[in-house]
């Protein structure tokens, strides 16, 4: 069995580099292979704490860019640009999709989520928390996405999760399921790539 190493390499990494968060690397990684993010885009991220996605995306998108980040928990880390927008708030909350793309000006080209459910340890309900946020994802998705969109979404592993996954690549002209080194060992976590959304 896999040990949890809260502070492993990527951990220790990211302290060394200015990162609020190990989880930048795992985006990083996917913008250096898959080329995601481009300047100029409209981004959003959900479930954005505790930044370290918002830092890399930032960095890619330029000045001319937009990210509107969203999470329950509040962010305190500051960003140099002030094209960077973080909303404390719910995004099942059907009101929080029109504070986002007022935030951001009108659709997103891509879409982030590296969010996850707080975990009790109780398989079932976790796998249910799992399938709740992955269904308000899904359903945001059309709202907050324009047409050629991309999408970047963490799927843990479970039949639940699995049939999500399946309706929203049916969404996507291609799709494909990543899983970046910087993921923690023994995680059953992975992404799935999503390209030119076909509302």
């Amino acid at each position: 069995m896999a040990t949890y190493q809260r502070k492993d390499a990527f951990h220790q990494r990211a302290k060394r580099e200015g990162f609020h968060s190990r989880a930048a690397y795992k985006l990083d990684e996917i913008q250096q292979k898959y080329r995601l993010l481009k300047r100029g885009q409209k981004v959003v991220d959900l479930g954005c704490w505790p930044g370290g996605w918002l830092q890399v995306t930032e960095r890619v998108i330029g000045s001319r860019g937009r990210i509107v980040g969203v999470d329950l928990a509040e962010v305190e880390a500051s960003f140099p640009g002030a094209n960077v927008t973080i909303l404390c708030g719910d995004f099942t909350d059907a009101e929080v999709a029109d504070r986002i793309l007022e935030a951001l000006g009108g659709p997103a080209d891509v879409v982030l989520s590296d969010a996850a459910p707080k975990l009790t340890g109780v398989r079932t309900t976790d796998r249910a928390r799992e399938e709740a946020l992955l269904e308000s994802i899904e359903a945001l998705v059309p709202k907050l996405l324009r047409p050629g969109g991309d999408l970047l979404l963490k799927i843990m592993e479970g039949p639940e999760a699995q049939k999500i996954d399946k309706r929203l690549r049916r969404l996507f002209e291609t799709a494909k399921t990543v899983k970046p080194r910087a993921s923690r060992k023994g995680t059953t976590e992975r992404y799935l790539l999503a390209r030119a959304f076909k509302p």
